[in-house]
């Protein structure tokens, strides 16, 4: 039987790379089901490397800190293997999240999957280890799944509640914990014996080697960490703008003039400015056309759209699909299949059972456009909830 020794200084770091791709990844997904369909696989991409990348190493570091009295290699279709299984299991994990209804029941899902990703990344990287036998105890084998499961409908859980800073600070201290208990829980339940018979024909890496993987990866994490912190950091710290008021109406206010309305504050924070075309309408035979911006909504009639401005109701020849489409998608979002809403006027939002609705204040021709259930989450996740 063999009993390794640990190098204590790699164990904080192991712990340090969790939390760091835990925060990287959750910060990544803030904001995705907001965004068109390609940004956000896009950033699903990201945010599974980041998570599933952070495991991998995570767990490997800890390996390197474990100090074995005799020559250890890993075999490299587990180790890289080890490293794709983290990474699809975040992606599926995120993707029930942002494409599918997010019911609790798809949370508990999606947590139970990025959770037990750990769990299988973990026992796959343990068999790349070559020049020793590892032994695991089902006990450990059990603890490990519990564990896994239960943070990791935890952290999607309180990720996923309001998409704020505290819930993801909250949530990347329980997953990047999760990734640390669940190596070193499946660790206590396992023996290491030497065996000679593992050495295969498979090619093979050697620990230096590995160690310069692993610090590329960390290297990698370490960068991407830092440009989500300090995104976060200038988000935090920079003043929402009052939607549609140019720079010298906002320096007037400073200077003592008028302050921006209360009830425009909700889409001015989260809605950035976004040059927008002209939309058409019908009117005494001629085609005219509208700014955009002065648009509240459209909403579907048929093969065309009806516009709803403050004050009345106009005819569009473009359907509400080729709307979405033209529209800048940062300003116009889809809250019903057939509603497209302007988040520059929404100055207030009402979730219902399980739809909502947004509302419009001081507007005589449209008072609230309907949010299906299938669009409470990307309209909650534009308007900052």
């Amino acid at each position: 039987m063999i009993t390794p020794a640990y190098d204590y200084l790699l164990v904080a770091a192991s712990v340090l790379v969790s939390m760091m791709a835990s925060f990287t990844g959750l910060t990544l997904t803030k904001g995705i089901s907001a965004l068109p369909e390609g940004l956000r696989k896009i950033r699903i991409v990201m945010a599974a490397l980041a998570l599933g990348g952070g495991i991998w190493s995570m767990h490997f570091v800890a390996i390197l800190a474990m100090r074995f009295p005799l020559p250890i290699d890993y075999d490299v279709i587990y180790t890289l293997g080890s490293a794709l299984i983290a990474i699809l299991m975040a992606g599926t994990a995120l993707l029930i999240l942002h494409f599918a209804s997010r019911t609790w029941i798809n949370q508990v899902v999606a947590g139970a999957i990025l959770g037990n990703g750990i769990v299988v990344m973990h026992y796959v990287g343990m068999s790349a280890l070559r020049g020793c036998l590892t032994l695991y105890e089902p006990v450990g084998i059990v603890l490990s799944i519990a564990v896994a499961t239960l943070m990791g409908i935890l952290a999607i859980g309180l990720a996923y509640a309001r998409r704020n800073t505290a819930h993801i600070l909250a949530s990347t201290v329980i997953f990047g914990a999760s990734v640390v208990v669940v190596h070193f829980v499946a660790i206590a339940w396992t023996s290491f014996q030497i065996s000679g018979s593992l050495v295969g024909t498979m090619p093979q890496i050697e620990n230096g080697t590995l160690a310069l993987l692993v610090m590329l990866s960390a290297f990698v994490i370490c960068g991407t960490f830092l440009l989500a912190s300090t995104s976060y950091v200038f988000n935090g710290f920079s003043k929402p703008v009052t939607a549609g008021a140019p720079t010298a109406a906002l320096a007037g206010a400073a200077a003592g003039g008028d302050a921006p309305r209360p009830e425009e504050s909700l889409a001015a924070t989260f809605v950035p400015h976004v040059e927008a075309p002209r939309i058409p309408y019908e009117r005494d035979k001629r085609t005219c056309f509208i700014p955009a911006e002065r648009v509240i909504a459209l909403r579907a009639e048929g093969h065309y759209t009806v516009l709803y401005t403050r004050d009345e109701m106009l005819f569009c020849p473009w359907s509400i699909s080729e709307a979405e489409r033209r529209l800048p998608q940062m300003l116009f979002l889809r809250t019903h299949r057939s509603y497209l809403v302007n988040l520059q006027h929404v100055t207030a939002f009402e979730r219902h059972k399980d739809n909502g609705s947004c509302h419009f204040d001081g507007v005589q021709s449209l008072k609230f456009a309907p949010v299906s259930r299938g669009h409470v989450a990307g309209v909650r996740e534009a308007l900052g909830l």
